[in-house]
């Protein structure tokens, strides 16, 4: 699996994708289970509220190699702020339908 992994901006300042990454090496959260080797292609944010850039950079993490997207766990889960992403569902659904059957869409990471 070759993974881009798409972060909240809103969060950069508080984390640095320290247990995102830790989940991918470690196999847990939402990699659990996947027998495959994972390699993470690239961690980016969504561009900013309300996700403006979000398939802007999905296609651009598709375009380098990657065959799976992540939000990272601070735009579903809202950690560590406490507040989840409101534009999450709308930005996966235009990135679905930017991307297609091409790649596959993980709503988290750990």
């Amino acid at each position: 699996m070759k993974v881009g992994i798409i972060r909240c901006m809103q969060t950069e300042d508080y984390c640095p994708g320290t247990a995102d990454f830790k989940a991918v090496r470690e196999k847990t959260g939402t990699f659990s289970g996947i027998g495959e080797e994972i390699e993470v292609i690239g961690f980016i944010n969504c561009g900013g509220c309300p996700g403006k850039k979000a398939v802007l950079r999905a296609r651009e993490l598709v375009k380098r190699g990657a065959d799976t997207l992540a939000f990272a766990s601070c735009i579903k889960k809202g950690t560590p702020i406490g507040y989840p992403c409101p534009f999450a569902k709308k930005m996966k659904e235009l990135i679905q339908k930017d991307l297609g059957e091409q790649v596959s869409i993980l709503d988290y990471t750990h």
